[in-house]
Formats: structure tokens, sequence, C-alpha cells
């Protein structure tokens, strides 16, 4: 009778502190409205974003994209898809071979790696093309087409809200005296923008349409190179037309439908204006890859249809009221978490994995990186949104086949996952992504979160093979050392990017990620009914524990004994922390000196070299290991970047003024500091028992 009730109470500390608990029903649409932000003056970091996770557009503070000059170097207004990509030419017929490069890190075997070339030549074309192709387009700007000589400044009377529970932009403003009304909205499941204008001032709208920059980190708009591509009206009647925009062997259409008087007429090359004769105008403009079809939805109905999307978005996944909480720093977390969730929804859930940037602007040349997906996505899972993350994984299949060409390449077994590529899964050459290994366990953590969301067979079925095909390239990556009776990893560059290949032997999160994704593998051979794998098993038992000095702190790398006297071991990423944080408790690792180790950056670490995920990875580590003031003071620390705009991105620097990694990391932190991990036996662990975080949620899963 003892042991029945100590179960039933130990079930009970389980359900309250790891599950929903029984608490009051949250308000949802009170807590989503009063983190709407609002804008009240230009600021160029202060653009606003409609979208559905294919599709994004952003705009200024009048609802369009009117001046674009003025936000270029601040949150751009960008107008970009998941499909919209282009190469430029290829005449010397570079190839992906051609960028191959051959390494020996001590495995047996030459192994070759798409990298960059310091010496001038055809191999360093290649890596150069290959980097900047493709690219993604910015699909075209979509604005009021005032005079060249109309000045931002000239907006007054500015009030815009971006209305979250209903997905709609409502701006407010004067120019040149003249009063002004927008709505805008995205159409839920459609890459197609809705307006709503009221003004007496009969503006018209422009549709302007660029050519690629193949830039690294821009808004993607060359402006001059007006010959090197074709605009043209494919069909028009009195209310619609379509057009058809032309770059190189890339093309994409443009279907306009208006409703009320208004002409279209070709500005100039690539321009083109919609006058309306009315003072209200109700557009529509979608983009798609292909021909459109003829049927036709009108503003009122995509108003509806994104307010019941939106709705439901947010009465259905998870939430987090802070409002019950006395800490100075609650509201604001609150924010951050409420419009972190807005923008990962609309940037980072499409059919490919996101860039860093989303569909904002290009990084990377618009490319995304596959070591950064957990960062985006792993928090879809968590929040009750499993279906968003469902519909990126499914990418991996159409990647499989490129990523079994880098493992077959190298010497390796099953597949080796790239880390920058694009949606055809071609590997970017560099010098420090190719050379990455911790976006390989990625899969299979991301694989177990859907399965935990919704542990049935159909989900088993979907993703095992590329779970065992994953973890048979990993096995096969570690080295055995006769020597000593255990396996290593070496020949990569960690997480802590500042490491070199060559030189770097057991870097902890590694050695950790290792051990999970290759447990959490067997584990999914088990529940298809298959045998262990024994190689793994023993693969486990004999891999590397993280190395350790004499002051019981774990080292950045085995060979980096230097690494608290080595500015290149104290700055970029505290990988070490997510060792236990991200990844459960393991045997690899002592707690203690995990804890020193996390005492020892707190204190110590250059802050100021470190990325936005970097906060979240803190504290979920901090939370682990039951500190929970380390764990909000992670969150909320006052750094640079972990700035977070009044839009709700993630600002880093002057080149990456949003980062939604930063913004995916936080949710991930939030929901495991509520909902804890596997065993955990208290409630709301992440937070501060001291009577002022009274932390309400629903609805939220625990980590691993």
């Amino acid at each position: 009778m003892m042991k029945t009730l100590a179960a039933y109470i130990a079930a009970l500390l389980v359900w309250t502190a790891c599950g929903d608990g029984k608490q009051s029903v949250i308000d949802r649409e009170a807590l989503v409205e009063r983190n709407s932000p609002v804008v009240t003056a230009f600021d160029s970091l202060a653009s606003l974003s409609v979208g559905n996770g294919e599709f994004a557009y952003t705009v200024d503070i009048t609802g369009l994209q009117t001046f674009p000059d003025n936000y270029s170097k601040g949150v751009p207004l960008g107008t970009q898809s998941q499909w919209g990509w282009h190469s430029f030419a290829n005449p010397e017929h570079l190839t992906p071979e051609e960028t191959l490069k051959e390494y020996d890190f001590g495995r047996g075997k030459k192994e070759l790696y798409a990298t960059q070339f310091k010496e001038k030549g055809r191999q360093q074309d290649a890596a150069n093309w290959f980097r900047v192709n493709p690219h993604r387009l910015h699909l075209g700007i979509v604005g009021f087409d005032v005079k060249e000589d109309t000045d931002i400044e000239q907006v007054t009377d500015i009030h815009q809200k971006l209305c979250l529970w209903n997905g709609k932009i409502e701006s407010r403003f004067k120019l040149n005296g003249e009063d002004y009304q927008v709505e805008t909205v995205c159409h839920p499941s459609s890459d197609m923008i809705a307006a709503h204008i009221t003004s007496k001032a009969h503006t018209g709208i422009c549709f302007r349409f660029p050519y690629p920059t193949g830039g690294h980190c821009d808004d993607a708009c060359n402006w001059e190179a007006i010959d090197k591509h074709t605009t043209t009206i494919v069909t028009q009647n009195e209310s619609s037309a379509v057009l058809k925009h032309t770059l190189d062997s890339t093309e994409y259409y443009i279907t306009l439908h208006w409703e009320g008087k208004a002409t279209l007429n070709e500005k100039a090359k690539h321009y083109f204006v919609l006058t309306p004769i009315d003072d209200k105008l109700a557009f529509t403009c979608a983009f798609t890859s292909e021909a459109p079809s003829t049927q036709t939805v009108t503003v009122e109905q995509i108003q509806e249809e994104a307010k019941n999307y939106w709705n439901s978005f947010w009465k259905e996944g998870a939430a987090v009221d802070f409002s019950s909480c006395t800490d100075s720093r609650a509201k604001e977390l609150e924010r951050r978490v409420v419009l972190s969730q807005y923008l990962l929804a609309i940037q980072s859930a499409g059919t490919t994995p996101p860039q860093e940037t989303g569909l904002t602007y290009n990084s990377w040349f618009g490319k995304f990186h596959l070591e950064m997906i957990w960062w985006h996505e792993a928090q879809f899972a968590l929040w009750n949104r499993s279906n968003l993350l469902d519909r990126t994984l499914a990418w991996y299949e159409k990647a499989e086949p490129m990523a079994r060409q880098i493992a077959q390449r190298q010497g390796f077994d099953g597949v080796r996952w790239m880390k920058m590529t694009d949606p055809s899964g071609t590997e970017a050459p560099s010098k420090v992504g190719s050379f990455l290994i911790w976006q390989q366990p990625h899969l299979i953590y991301l694989a177990e979160l859907l399965y935990r969301a919704d542990p049935t067979k159909e989900v088993l079925e979907k993703y095992n093979r590329l779970v065992q095909e994953t973890a048979e390239f990993m096995y096969s990556f570690a080295t055995y050392d006769e020597l000593e009776g255990r396996y290593v990893l070496k020949g990569a560059i960690p997480a802590q990017e500042t490491l070199r290949a060559a030189e770097t032997v057991n870097p902890p999160f590694e050695l950790s990620y290792w051990h999970f994704a290759m447990q959490t593998a067997q584990q999914w051979r088990e529940r298809m009914g298959q045998q262990r794998n024994l190689e793994w098993d023993e693969m486990l038992d004999k891999l590397s524990p993280l190395a350790y000095n004499a002051d019981g702190l774990y080292l950045a790398a085995e060979t980096a004994t230097d690494t608290y006297k080595d500015i290149r071991y104290t700055s970029d990423h505290m990988a070490v922390l997510g060792s236990v944080g991200i990844l459960p408790m393991n045997k690899l690792i002592r707690e203690d000196y995990m804890k020193n180790t996390l005492h020892w950056i707190w204190d110590n670490w250059n802050w100021g070299k470190t990325w936005g995920w970097d906060y979240p990875m803190t504290a979920m580590n901090a939370a682990r290991l039951g500190e929970p003031e380390k764990a909000v003071g992670a969150l909320m620390m006052d750094k640079r970047t972990n700035t977070y705009l009044i839009n709700g991105h993630n600002y880093q620097d002057g080149r990456l003024r949003i980062y939604l990694p930063g913004n995916g990391g936080l949710l991930t932190a939030i929901a495991m500091m509520c909902a804890g991990w596997d065993g955990c036996l208290e409630t709301n662990p992440g937070f501060p028992k001291d009577g002022t975080w009274n932390v309400r949620w629903e609805g939220l899963k625990p980590l691993p």
C-alpha cells in the first residue's frame, strides 16, 4: 500500500511539474494582444512582417514597402519565399568536384571536403561560384508610389500595430498632410499579400522588381542591372493582371487583383503602378513559381482566413503567462516569448530549413545552415506545434542523396548532412562549415521530439530510416583508439568554431551529442522491433569522457589544454554548456565539474563575442544544474547579442540585425524551464522559488 501511495505521489509531482497542472485557464487573446508591437515613429530596425512560413512580406511605417532604402541597413523590407532562388550564369562550366580538397585526419584514409581556396585559379572560382549560387531572391517591392523627392520624415502622425491575434498590420499616418489607413495581411497558405487602403490622396501602388545582388548579406536588390532581366505583362483586364519576371534561367509570376476603380500602367522597366480612382483600394498580390490559375479571392476573404489561422495558432499551441510574476524582468521576457512564437511561425516553418535571417533578408546568400535547424525548430514540438517541425523535417528525404554522396566521398557509412546548403541539398564550399559535425545528430533529436509529441507507428516509419542512416555515419566517423580502448572524435571543427579541425580531439558538446543521438537511434530500433546494434552499444560504452583540468573545469576539447588561458577558447559559443542543457546528463560527465564550468564561464567568458543562442543554451545548462537564478539571468543578460527589437527580432550586430536561432533558442529554454525534462520532479524548475516567478503555462512538452 505504501509503495502504491508513493508511486501515486511521484506521478502527481511529475504531472504538476512537467505537465500542465491544475491552473486557471490562460486568457490567450489578452496574453497575445498585450504584446502586439506598436510603432509610432520611423526606426529602421522596427519594420514588421506578415507571412506563413513559406513566404513573408516586411513593411515600413506605411504598411507597405514605400521606403526600402531607409530600411536597407536596418531590418530590410523583404519579399521572400522558400522557392524563390536564382543562379548567375556559369559560362566556365565550373563543377562541385572542383571545390574539393583532400585532407588527412589520421583515420587511415584521405577525405575530400568542399572548401574555399586562397590560391587564385579554377578551384577558387568554383568554390566562390558555388558559395554564391543559388541565392535567394527578393521577389518584388510593393509600396506607395511616392515622388522621388519624398522623404520618410514627411510621414507623420504614425500609429502602426501588428495585431498578432489576427495576423494583421494596421497602419495610420499622414503623408504631405493627407490621411492614410492601411491594413496588410498574408494569406495563410499561399504566397500572397492583401492590402486595404483608405486615402483621399489616391496615391498609386508601385510594383518594382530587382535583379539579385548575389551579396553575402544584404536585401538582394540590384536596381542598376535593369537590362539583365525582363518584366512583362502577360494578361490584363479592368480588375486584374499577371506579370512575368524573368532573370536568366529563372522565372516567376506576379498576379494582381484589385477591388475598386484603378488603372495599371508600366512606368519604367520593372516598374508598374496601380493608380486608384476612388478613396478606397483593396488589392491582392500573389507570387508563384508557375503560371497562376484564374481563381480569385477577395481581400476580405484573405483577412478572414488569416484571422482564423492565427486565432487557431494561438489557441492550439502552448502558452506561457508571466503576468502574475513580480520580478521586474518578467514583462520583457513575456514580450520576447510571444513575439518569438509569431516570428518563427512566419519565418522558420516552411518546407525547407530556414536561413538565419528567415524570409526577411539574405545572410550567407540566402542559404540555410543545418546546424541551426535545431535552434529554429525544436521549439515547435515543445510548444504543441509539431506539425510545423514535421513540415520542414520532410526536406531531409530530398537531401539524402546529396548527404550520402558526401559520406561516400569521405569514406564513411550512412549519410553526412551538409552544413550550408539550399533546397537542392548542394553543399556550399566553406573553410569552416564543411568540417562541422554537430548538425549530424539534429535529425535524430528532432525526429525524437516529433515521436514524443505523437508516439505513433506512422512517425517511426516516416523517419526511422533516416535516423538509422544518420547514426551509421556517426558510428563510422568515431575513431577507435586501440591503445587506450576508447572511441574519440577528431578531424572536425566543433560548435565552438574558434577551434581547428586538424588539431581538435574530443570537443565536449559533440561527445555528449554523439552519446545522446546514438542511444536514441538504438531506442528507435527497439521501437521498430529491431535488435540493438551491438557495435553501437560498444561505442556507447567506450566513448571518451569529457576532458577536464586540475581545477575540475571542462576543456573546450581534450587537445585544448590552454582553455582557460587562450582567448580562442573563451570566445564564440561556450559549447561545453550544451553538453548538459540541450542534452540530458550522461555517464561521460560529472555534474560537479559541469557546475564549476558554468560558474567560470559566467564570470569570465568573453560575452561580447557570443551569439543569440548562447544565452538560452546557458539558461538550459543552469536549469538542469539546479541554478534557476542563473537560468533567468542568462535569458535576460544585458548584452548586445541578447537584444530583442520592438518587432521581437534578436539583434546581433550591424551585419545580422535579426537572428532567428536566438528566438528559437529562447522558446526552447522557456519550455524546459517550465515543463522540465525527463525525470524532473519540480514545478517550473528553471525559475527561482523566491515568490517573484509565478509562471503559468499550458500545453508545453518537456525536453528529453
